[in-house]
Formats: structure tokens, C-alpha cells, sequence
């Protein structure tokens, strides 16, 4: 028997365990951010990378919430440690996850090098081994904590059957200021290693004041028979929640299927109006997320005032308020173009179409785990780790199995379908007027989502001459013309367009290269405009390409495009640019680079980065030249780029484009010739000339040539005048840039 030590006044010690928890929630979103983009700066930008983290994330918190529900029932017998203890000490081991995910990261990213293109099966089956040995062994930790804490919440107070759903509420809210925080201010702040650090330190002090409460708490002795009571009584609760029996293990499966399912599908949709800034993912995931408390608060204060609303009720009502951002998402409502900049209004207007479905989910799966288990945290860890089993499956059937056959707005449609069976099939109450009224709701709202309501995407299809879409795991592609101008929007944001500034960028590095280049490497395939133009050299020439779909859709843009890939002159390799240059062991005479608009998209640092630029030094010929593309922004992230550039080259120059934006970075070992224009003109062979000039109104080459020559940036004088930033992969200086915008005047 364990002596009974002095107790903490019960609401201070509550108001201490959810400041854990939601301690614990912040530090958790935290890291599942800083170690995504670590995997995509280790492993690639692809959608497989995005989904195997989210996917061995949730595996992790189902697998840990299982075994810790399993350990809890354990420790809640006499004599055994306070369950507090075990879980200062997952969060300690989670703590230590910070350290080691990088380094582990950094191993299998080297290990992979040889193990082929981006989107070959033993590449895609060898990273998800390098990301589950990196990151499992910290999730399981994490999923492990409630349980866990459930289980000293019972052992201090043995009547609690609600402590899965304020600790849920803590632990969501938690993870969405995490979220927002580390988006919106530490990364910017302090980069990405150091926001590990901070987070560590973090569940460093949980772990130090969860093993404080563990030397104070002892069980008491009759706390055995409680337990024993305890461990088995939820399961035998038979509670009005108007669902069939052995239904709730099926309702949380399916609402952790569908909603995470739709979040998926919610991000690429809602693309063409929030566009592809870090900002957007935070705010759709931190709308998400704090929809989510706002409902889990909502049961919390219900269920204190003894209030009752019936999951079956609340499972119908999602299907209705689950097709609300499909009817938001239209043209007509919403202000959607594939330009980079976002409207305000259009982004809160669709944010909030998703909070009341959010909301009802966090007000009926704590509801739902609360009645499942009555507060035992063995049941609340089987509870808890099917909710994340269904959140694991969900993203992948729509990464894999509903995206890449159907355009988004079918895709949210059928997802709520299988929600609506769902509620349907599992509903015992008899039908009610109120149930009638509900299922012909949903049918109206889905007639409306689907035959009046407008995407975007549907918007192009109607006001286009042509107009192609293709679809696959990585991306929606879309071609179309409209008045003989043709555009490429992958997830509804422009790409490029058919511009003399794509043939500038390797008619340029080719000019100047010191003799005749022989090979090339185009990194990142727009239209294939560079590539068609590197082929008019004679050179041998390979295209690297995220995304299949854009390869494709080169026949939309080019009438020879067949007979180019087919040339043996060339090859299209799906893959990542950074991957591919740190994979290869070829090296070549010119390396162009044009990352995709625009220059402060997610990701698009791992492009600008001095460590990017190592990389491209290292797989240039003696004599060899990069070009590196930079488009419209701001001056001081212009500076950024230069300095990245001019502290991996000795020798750089800056040319403005031929239609006087956006700028030609030239960079290279040896000294890149004084050459005029007549100089760099008689270095073209005849079809490099005639494709230069294919587009042009100059009459020779020498004066298209001049053109852009006569618009030379002193790299020397505008490095000078800037601040010391640069672009790096653990400071993202372009990406992450709102405090610094709204301290100055800085602007895109």
C-alpha cells in the first residue's frame, strides 16, 4: 500500500495539467511543421514525402496511443509508478526527438542518393523507410501522452469519466497556436533548428514538472478497487447517443477518414484563392485547428450543465456543414485567379466555410471517446488510436485513389458521401421529421455544389478556346488558351507563358560560356521552352521536373513537342532539382534554373538556398555557367538571392529580362567574358540563333542580345546597399518574411 501524500487543491492541479497539455499540443504541431520541411529539403518536394510524414505522424499517435492506454491500465495497480512519471518521461524522449530527426534525416538522405528518380518504386518505398526509422519513434511517444496523463487524472481523482475531452481541448488548442506561432513568427525569428531547440526545451520543462508531481502523488490505497471498477466500466455504458451498437468505434474511424481526407483535398482546392505561401497552409490548418477547440469547448461547457446533443444528431449535421467550402469555393463568391498575391476577404470568407464542420467534429469526438470509455485510459487509448487510424488512411486515399481521377470539388463531395452512408446506416433512431429534414438538405446542397456552383477550375473550362487538365498524385495541371495566349497553372497558380525570357535563360549562360557548351540541365520544366531552346544548340540536354502531369502538357504549348522528347539529344527525368543535383554524378557545361513563381512560395527556398547552389557548383564543367532565375519580389529578398549566389561563385553577373522584369543571375568558377553583344551573337549556331529569334520583333540577334546586355545590375553596389541577409535551408529568408514586412515597408 502506498502512503497518501498531500494533494494540490484540485482546480490548481487541473489548471496545471492543461497548461501541459496544451504545452504539450503546441510542441507537437510544432514539429510535425519543422520536420516536414526538413524531409522535403532531405528527401525531395513531392507529394509522396508529404504524405508518408503525415502518415507515419498519425501511425505513430495511433500505435502510441494504443501501447500507453495499455502501460495506463498497468500503472493504475497497486504499487506501480505514478502514471505522471511515464509521462514526463515520453515528453523527455520527445524532447530528444528534436536532436535526432535532423540527424537522422541528414543519414537517410545520403543512404537514398542511389536509389533512383523521385517517383520509381524503390526510391518512394526506401524514403518511407528513412522517414519512419527518423520520425515513428518520437509519434509513438506523443500519441502516448494521453492515455498517460488520463491515467494520473484518474488516479488522483477516480470519479473522472470526462478527462479525455478537456485535455483533447487543451492539447488542440495547443496545437493550433504551435501552428500559427511557428508559421507566423519563430521561423522567420530564429530558423528552423533553433525553433527545434526552443520546442525541445519546451517538453524538457514538462518532463521536469511532470517528475515534481510524480515525487508528490502517491496512489491511495484504496485506489485498486476504483481501478479495477474503472478499467472495465466504460465498456458496458450503454448512453443515449442514438447510434447503433458498436457504432462509436466506426464514427471515429470514418470522421478521422473524412476529415482529414478533406483537408488534403481543401489545400489543393482552396490554392487558387489562399495561393502557396507558408501563411496559407498555417492558416487553413490553423482554421482547422481552432474550429476544432471552439467545438471541443462547446461540448466541455454542455456537458458541465448536464446538456445532451446526440452524436447521431451531430453526425447528420456534418454532411450538410461539409459541403459548405464547396459551395464557397466559387468564382462568384470568392476572388480565385493563378496570380501570387491573395485577397484578403476571399481567404477569411472561405477560412470560415470549414469552421462549423470543424467544429461539430471537435464537439463529437471527445464527445464520443467521453461515453466510449468513461474516463479509462485503456479505452481512451483504443478510442483515440482508431480516431488516428481513420486520420492516417484518409490522406492517402485521397493523395492516391481520389485526386489524381477526379477534380477537387468531386472529391469533397464524395468523401461527404461516405459520411452520409455513414450516418445513415448507423442512425437506430427512427426517422423523424427533423432527420428527413436534414438528409434533404444535404441533397440540395449537393445538387447546388455540383450543378450551379462554379470552381475555378470550371470557370477556365468555360471561357477558354482550349483547355486541358491532367491529374496525378503531385499536382492538378491545367492548360488552357485564351486569346491566343496560352497558360500553365499547377494547382490553379501560373507557371510561366510562352516568353522570350524562357530562351534568354539558356541563350544567355550558353553565350557566355567560354567555348562551344556540349551539355545542359534545365531544372524545372515549365512549358519546355528552355528545354526546346538548350536542344537548338546541339547540346545534350536533361530536364528535371516535380511534376509529371507539366512533362504531358508540353504538345499543348510546342507542335513539335513529340518529336523533341523522342529525340535521343534529350531526356525528361521526374524528379526533384535539388535531389537530382546532390543524386547525379554528371556534370555540365550550363545549369539553368527557374524555380516556379513566385519567389516567397512554400518550399521555394530549397531553390534559392546557398546550400542549392553548392549543390549546382559542384555539377558544373570547368568553364561552366549557372543561370538563375529571379522574378518579381521585393529588393531585400533580391539582395538574399544575390548573396546566396555570389557567396557560392566567384564571379556573378545581373542582367534585367528582355521584357524588364525579373532578372538573369549568371554565376560561374572562371570569369565570365567582357563580351558585347556582336561578341556573344557569333557564338550562337544557326538554329539557336533562329530559335532566339523566333518570337522576337529585333532583326538580329546581336540586337535582341543588347537588349538585355544594356540592363546590367552592379552585383557589387546592390549587395552594398542591402541588409547581410541571405537564403539558407534552416533560414528560409524568402519564404518567411511578414514580421519583417510589417516592421518596414517592404513590398513584393
Amino acid at each position: 500500500m502506498r502512503p497518501v501524500r498531500s494533494r494540490l487543491n484540485p482546480a490548481l492541479n487541473r489548471r496545471l495539467l492543461l497548461a501541459l497539455f496544451f504545452t504539450s499540443g503546441f510542441c507537437s504541431l510544432v514539429y510535425q511543421v519543422v520536420w516536414t520541411r526538413l524531409a522535403f529539403a532531405s528527401f525531395g518536394i513531392v507529394t509522396p514525402v508529404l504524405s508518408v510524414v503525415i502518415s507515419v505522424f498519425m501511425l505513430g499517435l495511433s500505435l502510441g496511443a494504443w501501447l500507453g492506454g495499455r502501460a495506463a491500465k498497468r500503472l493504475l495497480s497497486p504499487g506501480a509508478r505514478s502514471p505522471i512519471m511515464i509521462y514526463g518521461l515520453a515528453e523527455l524522449l520527445i524532447g530528444l526527438g528534436a536532436f535526432a530527426v535532423p540527424i537522422l534525416f541528414d543519414l537517410g538522405a545520403r543512404l537514398l542518393l542511389s536509389a533512383g528518380q523521385m517517383n520509381s518504386i524503390s526510391y518512394l518505398l526506401l524514403s518511407a523507410v528513412a522517414i519512419t526509422v527518423a520520425i515513428l519513434p518520437w509519434c509513438v511517444c506523443m500519441g502516448a501522452t494521453f492515455p498517460l496523463m488520463m491515467a494520473y487524472v484518474r488516479e488522483q481523482d477516480p470519479a473522472e469519466t470526462k478527462s479525455f475531452s478537456y485535455l483533447y481541448a487543451a492539447n488542440v488548442l495547443g496545437a493550433t497556436c504551435g501552428i500559427l506561432l511557428t508559421a507566423f513568427v519563430l521561423i522567420e525569428l530564429l530558423g528552423f533548428r533553433r525553433t527545434l531547440w526552443i520546442t525541445a526545451a519546451g517538453n524538457f520543462a514538462i518532463a521536469a514538472i511532470s517528475a515534481h508531481l510524480g515525487w508528490r502523488k502517491q496512489v491511495a490505497a484504496h485506489l485498486a478497487a476504483a481501478t479495477e471498477h474503472c478499467a472495465g466500466a466504460p465498456f458496458k455504458r450503454r448512453l443515449d447517443h442514438g447510434l447503433r451498437e458498436r457504432a462509436v468505434p466506426i464514427v471515429l474511424f470514418g470522421t478521422g477518414f473524412v476529415s482529414l481526407a478533406l483537408e488534403v483535398v481543401w489545400i489543393r482546392a482552396f490554392t487558387p484563392v489562399v495561393k502557396t505561401q507558408v501563411y496559407s497552409f498555417a492558416l487553413v490548418v490553423g482554421s482547422y485547428l481552432l474550429a476544432t477547440f471552439l467545438g471541443s469547448a462547446l461540448y466541455r461547457f454542455h456537458s458541465q450543465r448536464g446538456k445532451h446533443w446526440r452524436a447521431a444528431t451531430l453526425l447528420a449535421i456534418l454532411c450538410p456543414a461539409g459541403l459548405l467550402p464547396v459551395i464557397a469555393d466559387d468564382v462568384h463568391l470568392v476572388q480565385a485567379d493563378w496570380g501570387p498575391d491573395p485577397h484578403t476577404g476571399s481567404v477569411i470568407f472561405l477560412l470560415l466555410s470549414i469552421w462549423p464542420f470543424c467544429a461539430l467534429l471537435g464537439y463529437v469526438t471527445p464527445k464520443l471517446v467521453d461515453e466510449f470509455t468513461g474516463g479509462a485510459p485503456a479505452g481512451a487509448g483504443r478510442a483515440y488510436a482508431i480516431n488516428v487510424l481513420g486520420c492516417i488512411l484518409g490522406p492517402l486515399f485521397a493523395s492516391y485513389a481520389l485526386l489524381p481521377r477526379v477534380n477537387e470539388r468531386a472529391a469533397m463531395i464524395l468523401l461527404l458521401l461516405l459520411l452520409f452512408v455513414l450516418s445513415i446506416s448507423l442512425d437506430r433512431m427512427p426517422v423523424s421529421k427533423e432527420r428527413l429534414g436534414l438528409r434533404l438538405v444535404t441533397g440540395a446542397l449537393a445538387a447546388f455544389a455540383l450543378f450551379v456552383s462554379q470552381s475555378f477550375e470550371d470557370y477556365l473550362a468555360g471561357s477558354s478556346q482550349r483547355f486541358e487538365v491532367r491529374r496525378d498524385y503531385a499536382a492538378s495541371v491545367v492548360s488552357f488558351e485564351v486569346e491566343k495566349r496560352k497558360h500553365l497553372l499547377v494547382n490553379g497558380i501560373g507557371m510561366t507563358a510562352l516568353t522570350p525570357i524562357t530562351k534568354f535563360m539558356v541563350h544567355l549562360p550558353a553565350a557566355f560560356h567560354q567555348g562551344r557548351p556540349e551539355s545542359a540541365l534545365i531544372i524545372c520544366f515549365g512549358m519546355g521552352t528552355s528545354y526546346r531552346s538548350a536542344l537548338s544548340w546541339g547540346m545534350k540536354t536533361t530536364a528535371v521536373e516535380l511534376v509529371p502531369g507539366v512533362k504531358d502538357a508540353m504538345a499543348f504549348y510546342h507542335s513539335n513537342a513529340a518529336q523533341l522528347i523522342a529525340s535521343g539529344q534529350g531526356r525528361i527525368v521526374i524528379d526533384d532539382g535539388r535531389r537530382f543535383l546532390n543524386r547525379t554524378r554528371e556534370q555540365f557545361d550550363i545549369i539553368v534554373i527557374d524555380p516556379p513563381p513566385p519567389v516567397e512560395a512554400a518550399g521555394s527556398s530549397l531553390l534559392y538556398s546557398k546550400e542549392f547552389y553548392e549543390a549546382g557548383k559542384r555539377r558544373l564543367k570547368p568553364g561552366g555557367v549557372l543561370q538563375a532565375w529571379y522574378p518579381t519580389g521585393s529588393q531585400n529578398t533580391f539582395q538574399a538571392v544575390l548573396r546566396s549566389v555570389s557567396e557560392s561563385f566567384p564571379n556573378v553577373r545581373c542582367f534585367r529580362s528582355v521584357e524588364n522584369w525579373g532578372i538573369h543571375i549568371l554565376a560561374s568558377m572562371q570569369p565570365l567574358r567582357a563580351a558585347n553583344a556582336a561578341d556573344l551573337a557569333a557564338q550562337l549556331p544557326p538554329g539557336a540563333r533562329a530559335d532566339l529569334l523566333e518570337w522576337s520583333v529585333s532583326p538580329t540577334a546581336e540586337h535582341y542580345l543588347g537588349q538585355v546586355l544594356s540592363q546590367e545590375i552592379p552585383v557589387e553596389k546592390t549587395l552594398a546597399a542591402g541588409t547581410a541577409a541571405r537564403i539558407t535551408d534552416d533560414l528560409p529568408f524568402n519564404e518567411y518574411f511578414l514580421l519583417r514586412r510589417l516592421k518596414t515597408t517592404e513590398a513584393r
